[in-house]
């Protein structure tokens, strides 16, 4: 009996140390890929944004209950933030938090891809199904990739803190119209809004190049971190107009879905997650 009262608790302890070990394995064999899976960049164009658009709002109808329940705490998360810059008396940070936000909703996609690649294989595609596929190969690359994404939104923050210092002289306003009325009737506010626009345009180009298709080919084929990447700069360098047109498309729709509060993303977001798995779709195939 004592020797199975202590047997079992190491035992157990092993299998969950292998467990640990194998997810581990799993997740680096995620980031670095399989030589196995190569992908090629095709050409795509204003047709090809039309069908994705139009196959992304089909499928978000016919997901639209799951699909909600996803993505739901991605606005709940921004409108937290924007409280916070109002309570912390940070007031110049809600415009640089509300059009920086989105920098990190390719993470937050990461369901919708899934759901989609499912819905166009016939495979179930509740939200149950759809989590338990993120395994350490799909979780590993994805964490990685959120974690890029992450850092890119921070260095915004830090650079929009930087440009309101050098243009405002650091000046504390108690409320939104203050800072709003000193922004808009100063030179100094304008040079802010110039300059902090002209920043911004740079980081959501990055994170557009690197974001355009990685991101569900990471959740397709076991690709790898590396090659998700390039990829990604690949179709974008080919695909400039193509590319420049989907990005503002998704400026446009993020803008609109911030404006009550955050609450539209609750539409905006899965209609773009949805086709923007098209258009990868579009813009990638394999050669194995």
């Amino acid at each position: 009996m004592t020797r199975e009262t202590i047997g079992n608790p190491l035992s157990w302890s092993a299998q969950r140390l292998a467990g640990m070990g194998r997810g581990v394995g799993e997740a680096m064999d995620g980031i670095t890929g399989h030589p196995m899976a190569r992908p090629v960049v095709n050409s795509i164009g204003m047709s090809d944004i039309r069908i994705a658009l139009r196959k992304g709002t089909i499928d978000f109808v016919a997901l639209r209950t799951d699909v909600i329940t996803l993505v739901v705490i991605y606005p709940i998360i921004g409108f937290v933030l924007c409280v916070w810059a109002f309570s912390a008396g940070q007031v110049h940070l809600l415009f640089p938090l509300a059009a920086g936000f989105p920098l990190v909703g390719p993470v937050a996609a990461i369901g919708l891809y899934e759901m989609s690649r499912r819905r166009e294989m016939d495979e179930q595609t509740n939200w149950g199904a759809v989590l338990s596929t993120l395994t350490g190969r799909v979780l590993g690359p994805v964490l990685t990739m959120g974690a890029l994404l992450a850092a890119i939104f921070i260095t915004w923050l830090f650079a929009s803190h930087v440009v309101w210092e050098a243009t405002m002289q650091a000046e504390i306003y108690d409320s939104l119209p203050a800072f709003a009325a000193a922004t808009l009737t100063s030179s100094a506010g304008w040079t802010m809004i110039v300059v902090g626009c002209a920043v911004g345009f740079v980081f959501a180009a990055l994170v557009l190049c690197i974001s355009f298709v990685s991101f569900p080919m990471l959740i397709d084929r076991p690709v790898g971190v590396p090659v998700a990447l390039a990829t990604s700069l690949a179709v974008a360098r080919q695909n400039k107009r193509a590319t420049a047109l989907w990005g503002m498309i998704v400026v446009g729709g993020l803008i609109l879905g911030s404006i009550p509060l955050f609450a539209g993303l609750i539409i905006v977001l899965p209609i773009l997650g949805h086709s923007t798995w098209h258009l990868y779709r579009r813009a990638v195939s394999y050669t194995d």
